[in-house]
């Protein structure tokens, strides 16, 4: 099962150049059989650029997470603690095997009346490559 993530254009560029090997969260989707990340790029790009398997999710709290993701974060110290201010938990998802696109997908060629999650929506199967489905079954 795949889900779509909302992701800022910076973070993304920082995911696509191995800088930023975490993505971190401050809810966790309830499934808990997720085992690949569509990347939307949000606007200005407004695109989906990759998808990512996920290679393991931590969860801890924001403190005690930093120390362990801190060098594969891709933030500052600062922009992660304004981020998870006043939560009790933080979550991370390792980024394994990557895989970006030859050529961004705009969502509303493979899905109708597409508005961007604010943090995730579910995306049915596993496709190798999203650019083959006809269209994206949502869940």
């Amino acid at each position: 099962m795949r889900v779509l993530l909302s992701i800022n254009p910076i973070h993304v560029e920082n995911i696509l150049k191995g800088i930023k090997t975490f993505e971190f969260r401050r809810r966790l989707f309830a499934r808990r059989d997720i085992t690949t990340v569509l990347i939307y790029s949000t606007m200005p790009v407004g695109r989906f650029v990759a998808e990512f398997d996920i290679a393991d999710i931590l969860e801890d709290d924001p403190e005690r997470l930093w120390k362990f993701t801190q060098k594969g974060s891709g933030i500052s110290k600062r922009f992660y603690d304004t981020y998870f201010a006043g939560r009790q938990k933080a979550f991370a998802l390792q980024i394994g095997e990557l895989r970006v696109f030859d050529k961004p997908i705009n969502p509303l060629d493979v899905l109708v009346n597409f508005t961007p999650p604010q943090s995730y929506m579910y995306i049915g199967g596993r496709g190798e490559d999203i650019r083959r489905q006809q269209q994206l079954v949502l869940v």
